[in-house]
């Protein structure tokens, strides 16, 4: 295979792991892969590409791109790479089994914090890192939550460091995207290279969707045989409405917007032609701020009034709960090992990133004497905003960095930067190597918790770039577990 990347495969994997190259030899999962690419001609893999490129048109797979113009803003398709991602049987199990005790504990975590607040007042961590939060929601003290499932639907970030091994980069609980990337790219790998993906012993993700739909059915407050669901949507013009849809239909629930709904006697329905249908169970896709303008943002026209007091009352389930933003702050992050411990008497199955928290003095002067080898993040924002990757930042934008550190401490944390394994990529038909991670999702019913096989791998698409984010540019990769 031609490359379009001046660095060697052996010298690139002597700097990053190479997911598809140990040194100058390829990894036995992947010898199946190496040896179909290598048959084909550098036309003939562009050409494929391009097949594939124009299914996700034809489909709208879409995304927002930050930055982008008004007349080109959703005209975007995320970027997807023909080369598969693939996770040998014994790696997966311990990704899953790491997975499966993070949800647990951040589940446990949540429900402390809003009622008996033991962690805080053993000391573990600190009191107003939690209830000065901005997604610490005094709304949710004391509030019965079903099975005590404060995070349904969770996406975890894994990275590689240079040997290998994983940690997790950071939690996202309160409406993680990415789902129905993982289907289509799924989808388009069986339907336009089905020779590369059957000749491969890959795990099955179709049945995720039924446990997905399974756990936000048992979470119904009253014992129905068929409650409703519903997934609510801020709407079309939103970045992941594609995602929207596609989850709607496949799990077969209602697919609403604000004005759809309605509130009386402290009860949700859904405004229909043959009347009012009531709604047990809310999946929503919007920030906690614009849920319902009677108890957060009353300018919200994306909410539902009233729908708060339906929650307090039992009579509508919110997945995942409000309040849930605490624990995946990026601060909080950094205290999850501890929960683990605390919660499940348990040593952590896979370990943070090193995180440096601002509010702390030492750890403050220690980044801030060391800028161009760090990346900082705002605590409160994801999605790749806020953020200053040291090494490949100016002089000008460390300085204003640190004086936004300086101002705000409590609002920023910094790890130091991570050597984000690579994988090869499909460009114009050559091999080129670019940095990736994984989003693991996960979705949870009281203690049971089913984890999708393999996930959605982010690609950087810019070479050297560690920003991984589709809202950043960044593309995907189907993901293959193997069985065996």
């Amino acid at each position: 295979m031609g490359t379009t990347n001046r660095t060697p495969v052996s010298l690139l994997s002597s700097l990053f792991y190479n997911e598809m190259y140990d040194g100058s030899q390829v990894r036995a999962h992947y010898g199946k892969v190496h040896e179909s690419l290598a048959r084909m001609t550098p036309h003939e893999r562009a050409a494929r590409q391009t097949k594939m490129n124009g299914r996700l048109l034809e489909e709208g797979i879409t995304f927002t791109l930050s930055g982008a113009g008004q007349s080109d803003a959703l005209e975007r398709t995320i970027p997807f790479d023909l080369i598969p991602r693939i996770i040998p049987p014994e790696e997966w199990e311990t990704i899953e089994r790491g997975t499966k005790q993070r949800v647990r504990a951040l589940n446990a975590f949540l429900a402390d914090i809003y009622h008996e607040q033991c962690i805080l007042k053993d000391g573990l961590v600190p009191r107003r890192m939690v209830v000065g939060n901005r997604y610490f929601r005094t709304e949710m003290m004391r509030l019965a939550v079903p099975g005590g499932t404060y995070v349904t639907a969770s996406g975890i970030d894994l990275i590689r460091d240079e040997k290998g091994d994983y940690y997790v980069l950071e939690d996202n609980l309160r409406s993680p995207s990415g789902f129905s990337y993982v289907f289509k790219s799924r989808s388009i790998m069986t339907h336009d290279f089905p020779e590369l993906m059957f000749s491969h012993p890959v795990r099955d993700i179709d049945r995720f969707l039924q446990h997905f739909r399974s756990s936000l059915r048992a979470l119904s407050p009253v014992d129905k045989a068929e409650p409703v669901v519903a997934l609510l949507t801020p709407g079309s013009f939103n970045s992941a409405y594609f995602e929207h849809v596609f989850l709607a239909q496949q799990m077969g629930i209602e697919l609403v917007e604000s004005g759809d709904l309605v509130c009386k006697d402290h009860k949700i329905y859904i405004r229909g032609l043959s009347g009012l249908k009531q709604v047990d169970v809310l999946y929503r896709r919007l920030d906690d701020d614009y849920l319902d303008p009677l108890a957060f943002r009353p300018d919200s026209l994306l909410g539902v009034a009233g729908l708060m007091n339906a929650y307090r009352y039992g009579n509508i389930t919110i997945a995942n709960a409000p309040g849930t933003g605490v624990a995946d702050d990026k601060a909080i992050y950094t205290f999850v090992p501890e929960m683990i411990r605390y919660y499940l008497n348990e040593r952590p199955i896979l370990n943070n990133v090193p995180t440096y928290l601002m509010s702390r003095p030492e750890e403050r002067e220690h980044v801030l004497g060391r800028l161009e080898e760090m990346v900082v993040k705002e605590t409160s924002l994801s999605g790749g905003y806020g953020m200053l990757v040291g090494p490949a930042s100016t002089e000008r934008e460390r300085e204003l960095f640190a004086a936004k550190i300086r101002e705000n401490p409590d609002n920023y944390i910094a790890q130091p930067t991570i050597k984000l394994s690579t994988s090869p990529i499909n460009l114009e038909g050559n091999l080129a190597h670019r940095h990736i991670d994984l989003r693991v999702f996960a979705v949870a019913n009281g203690a049971d918790t089913h984890v999708l096989p393999g996930g959605l791998t982010r690609v950087a698409m810019k070479e050297g770039s560690l920003v991984v984010n589709s809202s950043q540019g960044g593309g995907v990769k189907d993901t293959w577990v193997l069985s065996r």
